[in-house]
C-alpha cells in the first residue's frame, strides 16, 4: 500500500509538472546530481525564499529521488482531506511543546527530539527524501538585516530540523542533497515569487544547483540537545554549507 500510495503521489506531481511545462514564459536552468537512487535514503536541504520552492523541488527531483516527505505539526492531522493523505503517506507527525509547558512540566525538555526518532521508526523501512529549509522561514532583506545574518543571500541557518533528521535515520541515509534555488527577477526587484506567478509565466527564469554530498559519519544517530561537543560540530558542518551556498547564489547572481 505505501508504494501504491507513493506511485499516485508521484503521478499527481508529474501531471503538476506537465502543465507547469505548458507555460511558455519561464526558464527552467537545472543542473542536479546523476547518481540518484529513487530507492535510496535520503535528507534534502534547501534554501527557501516562496512556497514555489517545494513546487521547484518536486519539478527537479520527482521520480529521481524517493517521494518528499517533511515533519509536519501533530495538529495538522485534523486539517480536512489534507491531514489523513499525509497520515497514509508517512510523513512524520510531530508534537512540540511550548515554553510555558516544558517550564510548568521540565520533563518535557527534549521530548520533541524523541519524538522525531520514534516518527521516523517507520520510514526506516521504505526510501525516503526527508527534506528540510534550514532558514526556518522565508528569505528577505528585511529578516536578514533584523537577524543580522552574516550571509549576503540567506537567513541564519538552524541545526533543529536537520539535527532531528540524523538523528533519528542515521545510518539509514546514503547522502545529503544540497540544494541552491534562485529566481534572478526577485532578487533585482527585492519580490519573492508567489505561486499565481509560476502559473501565470511571470518568473522568467529559475536556476537550480544541486549537489550530492556525503555525510559525515561521525553526525549520524547523534543527540545534538545533549551532546554539546556534537552540537559544535552540527554547527560547524551548516554554516560551513550554508557559506558554500552563499557564495554560489551570489556568483549566479553576478553573472
Amino acid at each position: 500500500m505505501r508504494k501504491i500510495l507513493a506511485g499516485l503521489a508521484e503521478t499527481w506531481i508529474s501531471i503538476n509538472n506537465g502543465i507547469l511545462s505548458l507555460y511558455g514564459g519561464t526558464e527552467w536552468d537545472i543542473e542536479i546530481p546523476d547518481n540518484l537512487d529513487p530507492r535510496g535514503s535520503y535528507l534534502v536541504s534547501s534554501n527557501h525564499q516562496s512556497w514555489v520552492d517545494i513546487l521547484v523541488l518536486q519539478r527537479c527531483f520527482n521520480r529521481r529521488l524517493p517521494f518528499f516527505r517533511f515533519f509536519i505539526k501533530s495538529q495538522m492531522f485534523w486539517v480536512p482531506f489534507l491531514g489523513i493523505a499525509w497520515w497514509a503517506l508517512d510523513m512524520p507527525f510531530m508534537r512540540r511543546h511550548s515554553r510555558e509547558e516544558i517550564a510548568q512540566k521540565p520533563s518535557l525538555k527534549g521530548r520533541d527530539l524523541e519524538n522525531a526518532r520514534k516518527a521516523c521508526e517507520k520510514l526506516r523501512a521504505i526510501p525516503v527524501a526527508m527534506t528540510n529549509f534550514p532558514e526556518g522561514t522565508r528569505f528577505s532583506a528585511a529578516k536578514r538585516d533584523s537577524r543580522n545574518s552574516p550571509y549576503r543571500n540567506l537567513l541564519l541557518p538552524r541545526i533543529g530540523g536537520l539535527g532531528q533528521v540524523l538523528y533519528a535515520l542515521g545510518n539509514e541515509l546514503d547522502a545529503l542533497i544540497d540544494v541552491t534555488i534562485v529566481y534572478p527577477q526577485s532578487r533585482k526587484n527585492g519580490k519573492a515569487p508567489t505561486f499565481w506567478m509560476l502559473l501565470t509565466g511571470e518568473i522568467p527564469r529559475i536556476i537550480v544547483r544541486a549537489e550530492r554530498r556525503a555525510i559525515p559519519a561521525e553526525l549520524l544517530g547523534r543527540n545534538f540537545r545533549t551532546d554539546l561537543e556534537f552540537r559544535a560540530e552540527l554547527e560547524d558542518w551548516i554554516n560551513r554549507l550554508w557559506r558554500e551556498k552563499d557564495k554560489l547564489i551570489s556568483e549566479i547572481l553576478d553573472s
